[in-house]
Parts: C-alpha cells; sequence; structure tokens
C-alpha cells in the first residue's frame, strides 16, 4: 500500500538523524507534493507514525518529531559504540526461507547440483591455471574481462541478431547484484517504478530498501495490458519498469513478442527505462522463447540482464548486463565502488567452460531432465485428489500455483514447515503483499522421486487444513 512506502521513507530519514527531536516535519501538503502522491496518502502515514510514538501533532501547527523516537535512538549506544539492534531495516523474505533446512526443498529455484557438469567444470579449472599462471595474482578490471566480454558480446549477437559490442557490456557478480547496482544508480527515495505483479521477491527488497514507490502491472498467461501500461507510465512517469518476461519468476509466463514491440514504443515514448531481467532464456522445453526485448530496441532504452549462474555453474556468479555506452559507464563506477570488478579466475574459468562443444551437451540434456521433473510435478499434484490450479509453463524452473478455495499460503507454510517442507508465498512476490492465494514451487532442486514425495506431503498438510476448516 502506498501510505506505508511513504511511512516507510519517512521513518528511514528519522532514523538517519534527518530530522532532530521536536523537529517539525514538512507539512501534508507539502510533503505530498514532493513525493507527487495523494495528500491523504501522505496523511495516512503520518497518522500511522503517531500511532507508534514516533511523532506528536500540535493543533493548528503540523507533525512534528516525536522525543521518543530520539530516545529509542539513542538507547542503541553502549559506552560510544552503536548496538546491531540500531543497523538499517534491510529485508530480504526470500532469503529467509532459504535458510530454514528442509528434507522437501520447493522454495530454492536453483538446478539440482547433480544435474550440473562438475567434473567437467573441474577439468577446466586445471586448464584455466594452465592457460594463466598468474591468474590468482591480477584483479579483473571494473567492467569485466575483455575476452569474456567479447564472447558473450558475439554470443549475443548470433543469437539474437544484435549488434553488441564488448564495450556495450560489463560483467556482474550474479543477477541479484546488476539489480542491486541499477537501483542505487537510477533510484532516489519515493522514486516510482513499474513491477510485474507477482514478481522475484527479491528485486522487490532491493527497490524498497531503496525506498522507491512500487506501481504494479498484473502479469498473466496472456501477457500485460498494455493500455494500463500506458497509462501508469503515463500517470507516474516511472524511472523505470523491472521485468522479467521470459520464463517469469515465478509465474513461468512469456511475454508475446508483439507486447515485446509495443512496450519499446511506449518506453521511448514516456522515457521509461526497461529492465529486462532473462535468468532463464535458454531454459526452454519444446520451443525457443520469443527474442529478448533488448533485442528490438533501436533507442537504447533497455538495460538487459543475463545471467549464466543458474544452468552453467551458480558458484561462479556469472553474469552480463548490456545497455548503451552511457548507461555502462555509469555501471562501471557502481560496480568499482560495490567491488571493483567480478573476481578474475571465476571469469576466466566461465569463459573456457562456456566456449566449449560440452556446455551445448549440458544445456540439451538438462532441459530434458527439468522438463521431466515439471511433468513429474504436475502429474502427482493432478492426482493428489485436491483442485490445485496452474498455467503449464514452457520453460524455467518454477510452478505457480493457485490453492484450493479457503486455504492461506502463510498457513500452509506454517504447517508445511513442520513437516520440514518449504514453498515461496505468493505474497512475498506481490508488491502489494497481498497475493494469499498462490504459491510458488520449484521442481529444479530435488529429484523425481524425491518431488513425488515432497508433493505427497504437501497434498496432506493443505487436506489436513482444509478439513480442520471445514469442522
Amino acid at each position: 500500500m502506498l501510505f506505508r512506502q511513504v511511512y516507510d521513507y519517512i521513518r528511514i530519514r528519522m532514523k538517519r538523524g534527518e530530522w532532530h527531536e521536536h523537529d517539525k516535519l514538512p507539512s501534508v501538503r507539502l510533503l505530498a507534493m514532493e513525493l507527487n502522491v495523494n495528500r491523504l496518502t501522505v496523511f495516512k502515514a503520518y497518522q500511522l507514525l503517531k500511532q507508534e510514538g514516533l511523532v506528536y501533532v500540535k493543533e493548528k501547527s503540523g507533525y512534528y518529531v516525536s522525543p521518543e523516537h530520539l530516545n529509542n535512538r539513542e538507547a542503541a549506544y553502549q559506552g560510544g559504540a552503536l548496538k546491531h539492534a540500531s543497523a538499517p531495516d534491510i529485508r530480504n523474505k526470500l532469503s529467509d526461507i532459504h535458510r530454514v533446512e528442509a528434507s522437501n526443498q520447493f522454495s530454492k529455484a536453483l538446478i539440482d547440483p547433480g544435474l550440473l557438469p562438475n567434473l567437467f567444470l573441474s577439468d577446466y579449472v586445471k586448464r584455466v591455471f594452465d592457460l594463466y599462471p598468474k591468474l590468482m595474482g591480477t584483479y579483473s578490471t571494473a567492467q569485466g574481462d575483455e575476452e569474456l566480454r567479447t564472447v558473450l558480446a558475439a554470443y549475443l549477437n548470433q543469437q539474437f541478431y544484435t549488434d553488441c559490442h564488448a564495450s556495450e557490456l560489463i560483467i556482474t557478480t550474479g543477477a541479484q547484484q546488476a539489480i542491486d547496482l541499477i537501483t542505487r544508480m537510477w533510484i532516489r527515495p519515493m522514486d516510482a517504478i513499474l513491477v510485474e505483479r507477482p514478481t522475484y521477491s527479491a528485486a522487490l527488497d532491493v527497490f524498497r530498501a531503496q525506498g522507491a514507490r512500487l506501481i504494479p502491472v498484473e502479469f498473466a498467461p496472456e501477457g500485460y495490458d498494455m493500455e494500463q501500461v500506458e497509462l501508469l507510465m503515463k500517470e507516474h512517469r516511472p524511472r523505470f519498469f523491472y521485468l522479467n518476461p521470459t520464463f517469469h519468476n515465478p509465474t513461468g509466463y512469456t511475454l508475446p513478442a508483439d507486447q515485446r514491440k509495443q512496450l519499446l514504443e511506449l518506453a521511448e515514448a514516456y522515457q521509461c527505462l526497461l529492465i529486462e531481467d532473462d535468468s532463464f532464456h535458454d531454459i526452454y522445453f519444446d520451443q525457443r522463447p520469443p527474442r529478448p526485448l533488448y533485442a528490438y530496441d533501436t533507442s537504447g532504452w533497455t538495460i538487459y540482464i543475463r545471467s549464466f549462474c543458474k544452468y552453467v555453474a551458480p558458484g561462479l556468479r556469472i553474469c552480463a548486463v548490456v545497455g548503451s555506452q552511457d548507461i555502462i559507464n555509469s555501471l562501471i563506477k557502481a560496480k568499482s565502488l560495490a567491488d571493483n570488478g567480478t573476481p578474475l579466475v571465476t571469469q576466466k574459468i566461465f569463459l573456457h567452460y562456456f566456449q566449449s562443444t560440452r556446455m551445448q551437451q549440458h544445456l540439451e540434456k538438462l532441459r530434458i531432465a527439468l522438463q521431466i521433473r515439471k511433468d513429474v510435478m504436475e502429474e502427482e499434484l493432478r492426482q493428489s485428489g485436491l483442485p490445485w490450479t496452474w498455467a503449464s509453463p514452457n520453460g524455467g524452473l518454477n510452478l505457480w500455483i493457485q490453492l484450493p478455495e479457503g486455504l492461506s499460503a502463510q498457513r500452509l507454510l506454517e504447517e508445511a514447515l513442520r513437516q520440514s517442507l518449504t514453498f515461496v508465498p505468493g505474497a512475498i512476490c506481490d508488491p502489494l503483499d497481498q497475493i494469499e492465494d498462490h504459491i510458488r514451487l520449484s521442481y529444479s532442486f530435488m529429484n523425481e522421486a524425491s518431488i513425488r514425495i515432497g508433493i505427497r506431503v504437501l497434498a496432506q498438510v493443505a487436506s489436513d487444513i482444509l478439513d480442520r476448516e471445514q469442522m
């Protein structure tokens, strides 16, 4: 809800000490103008702060910082040292679920390590150190290894008929770092951004940490309502639209090619950057997906995030970000401040494996294995006797499941955890925190036998809850 975002914005500024004891806060009218929101939204945020004792009201004067707020900040100090309790409130709901140890892991959208080319990769590790004996004593540049960037640019050009140059590409330590760097460079507190509903939950947490104002765009199996997208761009003038249009996480949907082209026209018309997260492009089952948006872009409104972590070697954390030269130059500065460059050794190992024939053989086998696991999960869901519903994806790692009527995702998760089973509840993928009737199940991390056992456990837990509800 928007007033909650305004509440967080004010609270963060108070935590930083930008306002002191008894300081007058901006009026409802002024803050509404500054943030480009309705006055009622700001009023509701101030009322919540008042209820929590963080601000107080002087009649006919306005809102002021409560001394109680300052006392809470001072209590965080002991002997001049800042306690951990006063650290910034940073959330990563997906990480919290992943940290839970469980026998049935349906929450992790990761490839089963048994499906990865571990022995082949060990051969390439040895080969790389023979080729580059001083590798461990050398830093990468902040932009990334030039040899790797040249190979990846050629690969993208061949795959998508583009004209990408190595200078228009930066290597990041995974897609998550790319999202974080882009957000830090382009988002200021309360800037509007468009995000799909639902979307990748860790990206939502990055945007919230930066104070972004999240504007949801519904994503259905047939794509977006393009008229709604245009209205939102026109009304909010968002800084960017973060989207995952190919085998979308969490739903598995794929945006049609015609909508991709329309979206680029809207981006140019309303000067809205498109942040295209494309982590699953090569994980297709029957037919290749449409070309990415960036392949149709002739005006430089797309930043293309292409991760290779999921299906090649997650431990190497290799991701390529493609954009115009100005965009890449900005990201190089941000990257140099973040870690001064992705480790060169991981880039070189990835480079030599990526160019091998074994890589293509691995991909072909992996697609078959993942499709089998998806089919097994769907078969068990159908045979469970419960009215789960979903749109079967043509790629990716996940099923987006609508729960039987009357079953809450949060209640199901609480009970499932007691049975050593995890999944991702829909609410954490929702910019509005309201989706309670969907869950994400990942079929990529567990083998076929474990998937069968896990789905049966899940179905039994769900049946028990529904039976108790009907008593």
